[in-house]
């Protein structure tokens, strides 16, 4: 029995409004983090949190839906790329709590950090489903082919 995958394509108002999403959460967080009081050294803390937060919430969404039908990577994978991103998470957050700030700077930064690492698993998502749409189109265009 063989298995049917449904092609779903996104809209192009969709995929302006993630890109979207992404570059005003990229734009408030650098913003956030170069304008806020402190030592240099805090903000490029931060903004090093910031980049980690990113890239291993892309990690995550690669992995688990490269592992979505069975496992393909080894459980040392799998848990590296867990942990990165709950490093990244707890390291960032501890290092936005322990900086000499106001409150609602805190605040701003964290809901931006947030912001950021939501719309990250959301762009990686539609990437991802339109490689995916790309390559069953490419298959069932040559399968149509070898038939015709």
């Amino acid at each position: 029995m063989s298995t049917r995958f449904v092609m779903q394509r996104d809209t192009h108002a969709w995929r302006i409004q993630v890109w979207s999403a992404f570059v005003l959460a990229l734009l408030a967080c650098a913003w956030g983090v170069f304008g806020a009081p402190g030592q240099d050294l805090d903000r490029a803390f931060l903004a090093i949190g910031l980049i980690f937060s990113v890239f291993s919430c892309f990690a995550v969404a690669k992995t688990q839906r490269d592992n979505r039908d069975g496992q393909v990577d080894t459980q040392g994978w799998v848990m590296m790329v867990w942990i990165a991103l709950a490093a990244a998470l707890a390291l960032t957050a501890w290092g936005l709590w322990r900086m000499e700030m106001d409150a609602w700077i805190k605040r701003y930064l964290a809901v931006s950090w947030l912001f950021l690492v939501s719309t990250t698993f959301t762009l990686a998502k539609t990437l991802r489903d339109r490689h995916e749409a790309d390559l069953l189109e490419q298959s069932s265009n040559r399968t149509g082919d070898a038939t015709a």
